[in-house]
């Protein structure tokens, strides 16, 4: 009895150990506008921001649920700057060199109108292929499969070679 009980005293504690030495879960390095602009002018690359509310049900999911995929993360980090973007903030906040407010009346911040071109839906994931390209506004709840092809049409600048449609038709979705 004593061997089987050290026997799987033994197992439980290898187990326990090898669980621990298991690689943590990748996650999306999140940075503010302030960081984009430092970053990005010494490092361009692709921009993702998600625009978010404080209220915003679907905007949550989204963290709990896409944004915790390890392939998206991993693949978010290596090829795009993650910026999230809270649409009520009001604080001042300068992109691309130019400054936005905060608009009282719309209760929202002017950068987040810009980006999502005044269509204020949430959560929103704006894609840019540099600081100074037109935002590609995509919204909604999009779950990290719906999120491949458009991460790496961005990320792989197929935008500049193809149109979205004719891109999706070639991607190997492996999320």
């Amino acid at each position: 009895m004593q061997k089987v009980i050290r026997l799987l005293l033994f197992i439980i504690s290898t187990g326990l150990v090898s669980s621990f030495n298991e690689p943590a879960k990748e996650k999306i390095n999140w940075i503010n506008m302030k960081q984009l602009n430092e970053l990005y002018y010494n490092d361009p690359k692709p921009i993702l921001i998600d625009v978010y509310t404080d209220w915003c049900g679907w905007c949550k999911e989204m963290d709990r649920t896409t944004y915790v995929n390890s392939k998206l993360a991993a693949y978010v980090n290596k090829h795009y700057y993650a910026v999230k973007l809270n649409a009520e903030s009001p604080d001042s906040m300068l992109f691309n060199k130019k400054g936005y407010g905060y608009d009282a009346r719309n209760k929202s911040n002017e950068l987040a109108a810009f980006l999502l071109f005044r269509r204020m839906e949430f959560p929103t994931t704006v894609f840019l292929s540099a600081i100074d390209a037109q935002p590609a506004p995509l919204s909604g709840y999009l779950k990290a499969k719906e999120m491949e092809a458009p991460l790496k049409y961005f990320g792989e600048a197929a935008n500049r070679k193809q149109t979205f449609v004719e891109f999706n038709r070639g991607v190997k979705k492996q999320w």
